[in-house]
């Protein structure tokens, strides 16, 4: 079985999604383990969430929960997480602190029974589910769940990102089609060139969704393809996270081409950007989070931004050959980006000091 949700800004309620996860965690007869980033179970609209656990544990499922802590990357990309870690380890669960420095453990998946995996962009907090583009993806597979398995093991036992992701990308069949998961930051480079590759070989199409656009491969490829003029490439960026790593690439000359490549890929394909607002702990979190590639009838979607901190985080991505997947998912870029106006970057050479060297915790 493959399923997936689409979440849209203003587009479903938080408890709507809560309900959406509570049953999958409900089912649960021996073992959930849970790696996710950011995550709030305090709010009446978890309460759905917090009786699945409850109820779980009371038929002695074990219950191992990863989460990312102490965050200090300046101008974060993604924007840093709100976890309050004294609340997670009040939780009635076994629970495990990952360091997020220098590398977040930017995870948010959940493997059940070893036999079923819930994956994709979603956060657990009210405004991953109300305020910000997001998918969850529910597979069932005891062969993926193993991979899914082997990463959690390697978070769990050594508390160390750049340990993990050290996991078998072959293909699985599920439903009949070609899935192959992908961990950074075992596999993070080979996964940029990997959907830098399938971009490359699209004929028909090519949809993107992502927060920034940062990785050289991906970001090469594109202006091929775009400079080509012969397949139908889109997309839609945040552009709020776009501005800021615009102006912390002004202060590193040696990235200043990627600058010039987002440009000129701006000029020669339809981008759209979401003006979402500039984060600060107490500000709504209303991103662009959604992470989806497709390109003809091959899907990626998961945690991964497609940058170069991506490919050194702690995430998960899935490849799936499917093309009614596909369609439903460049359908709902489509209607994502038909949200938002063409995406503008900042003036050449005009720097924002208050992006210089920021630390947003």
């Amino acid at each position: 079985m493959i399923r997936v949700i689409e979440l849209r800004d203003g587009g479903q309620s938080a408890v709507s999604i809560a309900q959406e996860i509570a049953p999958f965690l409900s089912a649960a007869q021996e073992s959930l383990d849970i790696a996710l980033y950011d995550v709030h179970l305090e709010s009446e609209n978890a309460a759905p969430i917090r009786v699945a656990l409850t109820e779980a544990l009371a038929r002695n499922v074990r219950i191992r929960l990863a989460y990312n802590v102490d965050f200090g990357k300046p101008i974060a990309v993604p924007p840093p997480p709100v976890t309050r870690p004294e609340l997670v380890e009040a939780l009635p669960v076994e629970t495990r602190a990952i360091p997020g420095v220098p590398d977040l453990m930017h995870h948010k998946y959940v493997v059940r029974d070893g036999k079923d995996v819930m994956t994709g962009s979603t956060n657990w907090t009210d405004d991953s589910w109300t305020r910000e583009e997001n998918l969850i993806a529910f597979l069932s597979s005891t062969e993926l769940a193993a991979r899914y398995l082997l990463d959690f093991k390697q978070l769990w036992e050594t508390r160390d990102v750049s340990r993990t992701g050290r996991v078998d990308s072959a293909p699985i069949q599920i439903d009949g089609h070609r899935v192959r998961p992908w961990f950074a930051p075992g596999q993070g480079e080979q996964l940029s060139h990997r959907i830098g590759r399938a971009i490359a070989q699209a004929k028909r199409r090519v949809r993107i969704a992502s927060p920034v656009l940062t990785s050289g491969p991906i970001l090469a490829t594109l202006n091929e393809v775009a400079n080509g003029n012969h397949i139908d490439l889109a997309g839609v960026l945040d552009a709020t996270q776009v501005a800021e790593v615009i102006y912390q690439w002004r202060d590193r000359p040696h990235v200043s081409w990627k600058e010039q490549a987002l440009r000129a890929l701006l000029e020669a394909a339809p981008f759209t950007g979401k003006l979402s607002t500039r984060w600060t702990p107490e500000s709504i979190h209303d991103f662009m989070h959604a992470k989806i590639v497709v390109a003809d009838d091959t899907c990626f979607f998961g945690s991964f931004n497609l940058s170069r901190s991506g490919e050194q985080n702690a995430e998960n991505t899935l490849e799936i050959v499917a093309p009614d997947l596909a369609e439903k998912l460049a359908a709902f870029i489509d209607d994502i980006r038909g949200r938002y106006q063409p995406l503008q970057l900042p003036e050449p050479g005009r720097q924002d000091r208050r992006f210089r060297r920021l630390d947003r915790r």
